[in-house]
């Protein structure tokens, strides 16, 4: 399996742990990530609310790369997919932002580029039954809430990822680990990532909001797809303790770090040193795994 890869500005800077794991899996699972040479910036999460003609350009200027590859372009962070997806969108449905697109780059692009998050491939060019022959560290015992937020699922007629009120992507996955799935009804809520830096106290209140129904769940931790989703709920934490005066100390890992567990990585190759909220949780689970491993 080979994959025209877009990293992401945020692979180099709020989110190694993200991209580590990512290509940790990869490697595991024998997947081919092909990184697109000189990829710019696709213009998540703010050129789209200034100029929509800019927005298209600028994540179209990485699919033309793609098509020069010949491969489908795989993204591991949810803003960029979301972007993307859009612009592929957008550019099929207005002859306008097309044609913007082409006078922009130089050249004609007619959003034909398929564009997948990393975790579509896992679970529909891999599958769950490949995935399970792999895993040599089920997580038995860790409760994990499943948790999309915004960019993955909305807006359905563009992203097309999942059910975009009920996704269930991310359960399928987790359940290969060997971890429980928890019921709750978060999964699809805003955690107010788009007002981090603008309005904090907005995103404080609606990702405290989120952890506290995780929690309310029985979750040990949540997992994210989203680069944008994990700062939101795992840096903010701090200022959720400042300004509603309680402790969270809720773990927010990628599905990449949790399936790399199971696989048997080694946590330091997944980022889990990058965390600002400690996985002791999500590590206990795996260390319990090995020693089971051992004594058998």
């Amino acid at each position: 399996m080979k994959y025209a890869y877009y990293p992401g500005c945020s692979a180099h800077s709020t989110a190694r742990d993200m991209h580590e794991s990512c290509l940790a899996v990869s490697k595991a699972l024998g997947i081919e990530l092909n990184e697109i040479k000189g990829w710019t910036c696709c213009g998540a999460s703010s050129a789209h609310q200034t100029d929509r003609e800019l927005a298209a350009s600028l994540a179209s200027a990485n699919l033309l790369k793609a098509r020069q590859m010949g491969m489908d372009m795989v993204v591991n962070c949810a803003a960029c997919y979301n972007r993307s997806k859009v612009a592929n969108y957008e550019i099929v449905n207005s002859s306008q932002i097309r044609q913007a697109v082409a006078d922009s780059l130089g050249e004609p692009y007619d959003g034909s580029v398929p564009v997948r998050h990393f975790v579509e491939i896992l679970l529909k060019d891999l599958g769950t039954a490949a995935l399970r022959k792999k895993i040599v560290n089920p997580l038995t015992g860790l409760k994990a809430a499943a948790y999309y937020g915004c960019y993955l699922v909305r807006p359905p007629e563009a992203t097309g990822f999942d059910d975009p009120e009920n996704p269930t992507i991310l359960e399928r996955l987790i359940d290969v680990t060997g971890a429980e799935n928890v019921e709750w009804s978060g999964k699809v809520d805003c955690c107010g990532g788009m007002q981090n830096l603008t309005r904090t106290q907005i995103t404080v209140r609606r990702s405290a909001a989120v952890i506290e129904m995780a929690q309310a769940a029985g979750a040990q931790c949540i997992v994210v797809a989203c680069p944008m989703c994990q700062i939101s709920l795992d840096v903010r934490q701090a200022d959720m303790e400042k300004l509603l005066g309680r402790k969270y100390n809720m773990p927010v890992i990628y599905l990449t770090q949790l399936l790399g567990l199971a696989l048997g990585i080694p946590p330091e190759k997944l980022g889990f040193d990058k965390l600002m909220v400690s996985p002791a949780a999500v590590l206990k689970a795996a260390r319990k795994a090995v020693r089971q491993n051992v004594k058998g």
